[in-house]
C-alpha cells in the first residue's frame, strides 16, 4: 500500500493507493506541491508505502535471547586537551 499524506489548512489528509500504483501517488503528490507553489494552504506532502510481503511488525523490537551482538571497532579517541 502506498499511502499520501499532507496538511490543508491545518487539517491532516491522506489518500490511500494500492500497491502497484506507485506513480499514481507520485502525481497526486506533485499535484499537491503544485497547488502549494499556487499559493494553495497546502504543506507536508509526503510518500509513505508498506511493502506487501512484510515479515513482522515495524519498528524496533527486543531481540531475540540468543541474539549474539558484538562491537567490532574501537570508539574514536578523543583528542587530548
Amino acid at each position: 500500500m502506498v499511502v499520501v499524506y499532507w496538511t490543508e489548512s491545518g487539517t491532516p489528509r491522506s489518500r490511500a493507493f494500492g500497491s502497484g500504483a506507485l506513480s499514481q501517488a507520485l502525481d497526486c503528490a506533485e499535484a499537491l506541491r503544485q497547488r502549494q507553489r499556487a499559493g494553495d494552504p497546502v504543506s507536508f506532502v509526503t510518500i509513505a508505502c508498506e511493502p506487501p510481503d512484510l515479515v513482522g511488525p515495524s519498528g524496533v523490537g527486543e531481540p531475540a535471547a540468543d541474539y549474539a551482538w558484538v562491537k567490532r571497532r574501537s570508539p574514536p579517541r578523543r583528542p587530548s586537551r
